[in-house]
């Protein structure tokens, strides 16, 4: 019986033992602060428990230790690994406060639709071309940061709303218009157009020349963005870029929709006259940079974002950027884009402070250059120098007026999917201009009216 009672008593000695440890980890996230590679948030992002010194380590720190949670759309991994050094390198100056990076992907838009109906978003995020149209109730003004006079002129005015209000501070801007094979324009002499008929003739000239072995324009119904995106860019050119314009009928309802068919008309002729791969309905996206490394592709709409894929086959191929010619004769070419990536802060998080912190820390003009060369995108601020093929050509074009995505201001939401999906059936041979057109009009209404 004695030994029974002590084994009782060993019992109940070891129970308390264990309920004092528990008790002692509560509320402080686990032990000292974790290193980063070492947690990964789920897609609900609680707040982390860490946000508070443990009481049992009162030496822990000189502060409050706060984790920022950073939410991007960079999808390429060696950028992902850049950004996350940037944020070492602030936590190496700012030791109380650690970045944890989350890059989603193709459910990056979903998680924060989910986020902002739940009122619960990340200390910091990419605004992916949504700045004030989608999140600005949720952003906190940055107006009086001190990189936001340094702003460029051309995207100022997108993550600015009308009274004022400076969104997010922007890393890389989008500029998309034609990427070109240098080579072959150089071995056809052929000089960047600036309209939509010379590009045609030099589609023809390129066709014809090369016997076929060249195919002018690259597409991909398999990726049907791509189709969606020569709708998407020359719908600017057609019809708000030019002086006289349809912008506002398209803001107001009114628009004509027939007007819609000799641009879905002029895609099927470059389809007709073997200006488009013939298999571009089977064709994918990563057929593309092999293609044009083997001087098989003369143009893509859109940015030069298979570039390091095409170098992978051929290193030294040569890739050109061009604004988007004009559609509509007295107009200037023109740049669709805006906002690729930004960083905006959560107005009612916990830790606006510090993430306003964080968000200058990335201004600065060292970081901004590391950011730009490693996307080879033009930087959002004045006067940062970068190092990569295309960063002339972006001095070079740095007057260019970039216009928002046409869908992203003019349509209503989910018209993106009806443009892509019915431009594919227009290649195929399914749909012609004038139905195309018809499905337009009822998809804008039937969503306009939707979304009222």
């Amino acid at each position: 019986m004695r030994n029974q009672g002590l084994k009782v008593l060993t019992m109940l000695l070891l129970t308390a033992l264990v309920l004092m440890g528990c008790s002692q980890r509560s509320g402080t996230g686990g032990q000292a602060q974790p290193s980063e590679s070492s947690a990964t948030p789920s897609a609900s992002a609680a707040p982390s428990q860490t946000d508070s010194p443990s009481p049992s380590k009162p030496d822990a720190g000189s502060g409050e230790k706060i984790k920022l949670t950073v939410y991007s759309t960079i999808g390429e991994l060696k950028n992902q690994e850049m950004m996350k050094s940037i944020g070492d390198a602030f936590t190496k100056e700012n030791p109380n406060i650690s970045v944890e990076f989350q890059f989603p992907g193709a459910e990056y838009e979903n998680i924060l639709k989910v986020k902002m109906a739940a009122n619960d978003l990340p200390d910091v995020f990419d605004t992916h071309g949504w700045a004030v149209i989608r999140y600005g109730n949720y952003l906190a003004d940055l107006r009086d940061e001190a990189w936001a006079p340094n702003l460029t002129d051309t995207i100022k005015p997108v993550v600015t709303d009308k009274e004022g209000k400076v969104e997010a501070l922007v890393l890389s801007e989008a500029k998309d218009g034609i990427s070109y094979n240098a080579e072959i324009l150089e071995r056809y002499g052929i000089q960047p157009p600036t309209t939509f008929d010379e590009l045609m003739a030099a589609a023809d000239k390129i066709k014809t020349e090369s016997k076929g072995q060249v195919t002018p324009f690259f597409m991909s119904g398999i990726d049907n963005g791509m189709i969606g995106g020569f709708l998407d860019l020359y719908s600017t050119s057609m019809y708000i870029s030019p002086q006289q314009n349809q912008a506002s009928k398209l803001l107001d309802g009114t628009f004509d929709w027939n007007n819609w068919t000799p641009l879905a008309s002029k895609l099927l002729d470059m389809q007709k006259k073997g200006y488009i791969n013939k298999d571009a309905l089977t064709a994918k996206y990563t057929d593309l940079p092999k293609r044009f490394a083997q001087g098989k592709v003369a143009f893509v709409f859109g940015a030069p974002s298979f570039a390091d894929e095409v170098y992978k086959t051929n290193p030294d191929a040569k890739i050109g950027i061009m604004p988007l010619t004009t559609m509509v004769e007295g107009d200037a070419p023109t740049f669709s884009g805006g906002e690729r990536y930004t960083m905006g802060a959560w107005k009612d998080g916990k830790h606006l402070a510090e993430a306003k912190k964080l968000i200058a820390f990335f201004a600065k003009p060292e970081n901004m250059t590391t950011i730009a060369n490693a996307t080879k995108l033009p930087p959002g601020l004045k006067d940062i120098p970068s190092q990569h093929e295309f960063a002339s050509y972006y001095e070079q074009f740095k007057d260019i007026r970039v216009f928002p995505y046409f869908d992203r201001v003019y349509l209503p939401n989910g018209m993106w999917d009806v443009m892509c999906k019915t431009g594919t059936s227009l290649v195929s041979g399914q749909t012609t201009p004038a139905q195309f057109a018809d499905k337009m009009k009822q998809e804008y209404e039937r969503l306009r009216k939707q979304q009222a």
